[in-house]
C-alpha cells in the first residue's frame, strides 16, 4: 500500500482527493494537513485526523507520498519541508515561478525523490495540450481562454501556461493582429507568451475550462475541455501517487506519467 498524506484537506480538492485516495486500491490515506485541525470521514467506516503542522505529521505519519492541493503563497514553503525528508510530492497547485520549479527540481535530486507538478489532472485536459500541439504546426495563430471559477488566486491558470509552452515549442513567436493595434483600454488583448495571447476569465460556474483557438485563411479550429466536476481530475492524481515513486526529481505535467 501507498501511504497518502493530503496537504489542503479540507478544502474543495483536498476533499476529493481524500474521498479518492480511499476507494483506490492500493492507496491508503493516513492522514490530512490544513489550516485548522480536525476529524474527517471521507469514506464510510474511514476516519482519519487533520492536523495544522505539515512537517510533524509527515515524520509522525510516515507517508509515501504528499499530495499538495493548497494555495500558491504556501506550496513552496511546504515542499522545503516534505522533499528533504525523503517524501514523494503530488502538487495540483499552481501559480509556480521558473526559478520555483528549479529549485524544487534540485530539492527533490538532492533528497532522492520524485515531484510531479501538473497544472491539470484531468485526461481532457492532457490530451486537449496534445492536440494544440499538433495543430499549431498547422495555424500559425492562436489565442487561448481560459475560465475558471472566481475563487481562483493566481492567473493566468497553470494549464493556460503550459498550453502555450507547448504550442509554442512547435511554432515561431511572432506578434498576432494587426502591426498598428492598440489597445485604448489597457489589457484588453490579453497576456502576451511569445506572440500567443492569453485571457482569463472568473466567473462563478465554472470550474476549469479552456477553450483554444486557432486561425488560418478563411478559418478558425476551436479545441476546448469543459470539466463538470472536480471528479474528473481524481484519476490523474491516484495514477501519480502511485507512478511518482519511481522517479527521482522534477516531473512537469501529468502526460509524463501516461
Amino acid at each position: 500500500m501507498i501511504k497518502v498524506l493530503v496537504a489542503g484537506a479540507l478544502g474543495r480538492m483536498g476533499t476529493e482527493v481524500c474521498k479518492k485516495v480511499c476507494s483506490e486500491e492500493g492507496l491508503e490515506l493516513v492522514g490530512g494537513v490544513d489550516m485548522r485541525a480536525a476529524t474527517i470521514t471521507p469514506a464510510e467506516g474511514v476516519s482519519v485526523e487533520v492536523s495544522t503542522d505539515l512537517e510533524a505529521a509527515v515524520k509522525a505519519l510516515q507517508p509515501d507520498v504528499v499530495v499538495d492541493f493548497t494555495r500558491p503563497n504556501v506550496v513552496m514553503g511546504n515542499l522545503r519541508k516534505v522533499l528533504p525528508l525523503g517524501v514523494h510530492c503530488v502538487v495540483g497547485t499552481t501559480g509556480f515561478k521558473a526559478e520555483d520549479l528549479q529549485e524544487v527540481d534540485a530539492l527533490a535530486k538532492a533528497h532522492n525523490t520524485g515531484i510531479l507538478i501538473a497544472p491539470n489532472f484531468a485526461l481532457g485536459a492532457v490530451v486537449m495540450m496534445k492536440l494544440c500541439e499538433e495543430a499549431a504546426k498547422y495555424f500559425s495563430d492562436v489565442e487561448i481562454i481560459e475560465k475558471h471559477h472566481d475563487q481562483k488566486l493566481d492567473a493566468p491558470s497553470g494549464t493556460a501556461l503550459i498550453t502555450a509552452e507547448k504550442i509554442a515549442a512547435v511554432r515561431e513567436a511572432h506578434k498576432q493582429g494587426h502591426p498598428e493595434e492598440r489597445e485604448t483600454m489597457a489589457g484588453v488583448r490579453g497576456g502576451d507568451y511569445e506572440g500567443i495571447r492569453i485571457h482569463s476569465m472568473r466567473l462563478k460556474g465554472y470550474v476549469a475550462s479552456q477553450e483554444v483557438v486557432f486561425g488560418g485563411q478563411g478559418e478558425t479550429l476551436t479545441i476546448s475541455t469543459d470539466p463538470v466536476s472536480r471528479e474528473c481530475y481524481m484519476p490523474g492524481v491516484a495514477l501519480a501517487c502511485k507512478k511518482i515513486g519511481s522517479h527521482v526529481g522534477l516531473v512537469w505535467g501529468l502526460d509524463k506519467l501516461l
